[in-house]
């Protein structure tokens, strides 16, 4: 049982070791978050922390950066994403000179040492090595030659998309779900006609269906116990406010992909033999399988078809394992350096003056909702981890939805849905820089075609106006 000494904040807690242990399973499946999230203590903890708008600052240096030199110089690349992170993260060490560097070190090394953070960094790293294994022994153009077989091409991105659902929705992971099939989808693009950043955007959106539906996923799990609901309550919930969103993404990349046409030799083969270290990646996350092990699986199912069939070397094999990590480094680094820049801001009292912010002003049960939905987006934008924006935002949004009788339901579906929104468009999020990494196009050409985060911020507003879906009863508290 958790020490109940530990007072939990944005990006630590003390935990004792013994706990972590005894719970490991539990834990990987979870994402690390503590069984008993105590809200008053992370209310406590941000109310400690004053309230300071300017602290907000380095983060608008990096998307000054990042975004501001792309839009004047209609280059993208022209500056690189650590190269902006290091000039934010210079900027909010140099500032709050009431504390002393040393400290704010500390706090720069907590923040991108984060057990969220850290997990991020391992699926990475196991995703980069499994899809570099998987096309070193020629798996991926199997199963892309395989998919050009089986399905028309105006289906292809369609069937992807609902793939995409599945597989995220079973291991409770976007960017594991990103990752691993984003090659899939490079070669679906290098393959037809379709537009690589379409290609994209289908993969980002099914990613993003599972990460905000899911039941193992961290951010539901944030949800339903920063609000003290259900699991399977808030499951139907915010089903049945997302499910017109898929449907329609569905529709629109149908009908964008209407006229899409292959632009390789239709006797092209591939083996099938090579197809299953994919289809044993996609059977064992639909059987709820934790990701990291999924991942583990298919590097060793795709280094063994490849060394039986004589495509790799044990040495060739050893060596795909590194290019996977190496190309993998920067995004790991670019996670560890995010974390570490949120946990400045917040100590600062950045995230504070959010919170303070969004709870202003509020009347009726709509504008509760209203307050909800903008504040979780808010801290998102802000900490680029929709699992931190929610267990940042979600103490107060409960104190909102007990203010005005809001069913806990519906707090816990528009935090996910809202943090899923934000965290699917965000060119600096985790999973948008992890497939355009893969795609080596830059962010910003993939948003706008990542359609079901738009679609499912307009469901959750619109769910808000017509106060949907209605309850008879209230949801029953976890």
């Amino acid at each position: 049982m958790t020490d109940k000494r530990c007072i939990y904040s944005l990006n630590s807690c003390y935990t004792p070791v013994i706990y972590y242990l005894q719970n490991i399973n539990s834990l990987l499946t979870e994402g690390f978050l503590p069984y008993n999230l105590e809200l008053q203590e992370v209310t406590a903890m941000e109310e400690n922390i004053k309230s300071n708008p300017l602290a907000l600052i380095p983060f608008l240096v990096f998307i000054l950066l990042f975004i501001g030199s792309g839009v004047l110089t209609g280059d993208f690349y022209q500056m690189p994403v650590l190269v902006a992170l290091f000039a934010a993260i210079l900027v909010a060490l140099l500032m709050n000179r009431k504390t002393d560097f040393q400290t704010k070190i500390e706090q720069l090394t907590k923040g991108g040492g984060h057990p969220n953070i850290i997990l991020m960094v391992i699926i990475f790293l196991l995703a980069g090595a499994f899809a570099s294994v998987a096309e070193g022994v020629g798996a991926v153009e199997s199963t892309v030659n395989l998919g050009l077989t089986l399905l028309p091409e105006n289906l292809l991105i369609v069937g992807l998309f609902l793939i995409c659902c599945f597989i995220s929705i079973s291991m409770g992971t976007s960017t594991g779900t990103i990752v691993a099939l984003a090659p899939i989808g490079l070669g679906v693009a290098n393959q037809t006609d379709i537009s690589l950043a379409l290609t994209m955007g289908a993969i980002v959106s099914g990613a993003m269906f599972g990460d905000n539906l899911s039941i193992i996923s961290d951010t539901t799990i944030a949800a339903v116990r920063t609000q003290g609901t259900k699991m399977r309550d808030k499951f139907k919930a915010n089903f049945f406010i997302v499910l017109p969103a898929a449907i329609l993404t569905a529709i629109i990349f149908g009908v964008m992909t209407a006229d899409a046409t292959t632009t390789i030799d239709e006797d092209t083969a591939f083996e099938f033999v090579k197809v299953l270290p994919y289809l044993g990646v996609l059977i064992f996350a639909l059987a709820g399988v934790n990701v990291i092990f999924v991942l583990l699986g298919g590097i060793i199912f795709a280094g063994l078809v490849g060394l039986i069939l004589g495509d790799i070397t044990m040495s060739g094999y050893v060596q795909l394992l590194g290019d996977g990590f190496a190309n993998m480094q920067e995004l790991a680094m670019i996670a560890i350096l995010l974390g570490g820049l949120v946990e400045l801001i917040r100590q600062n009292g950045g995230i504070a003056y959010l919170l303070q912010l969004f709870s202003r002003n509020m009347n009726s049960a709509r504008a509760g909702e209203t307050g909800i939905a903008g504040l979780v987006s808010a801290v998102n934008l802000a900490t680029a981890n929709n699992t931190i924006s929610i267990i940042t935002a979600g103490p107060l949004a409960k104190q909102i939805a007990e203010r005005f009788k809001i069913d806990p339901r519906r707090s816990a579906s528009l935090l996910d849905i809202f943090s899923s929104s934000v965290q699917g468009l965000i060119p600096y999020g985790a999973q948008m820089l992890a497939v355009a990494g893969v795609a080596s196009i830059s962010p910003v050409e993939i948003m706008p075609y990542c359609f079901y985060p738009m679609l499912i911020a307009a469901a959750g507003i619109l769910a808000i106006i017509f106060r949907l879906p209605r309850f008879t009863t209230r949801g029953a508290k976890s």
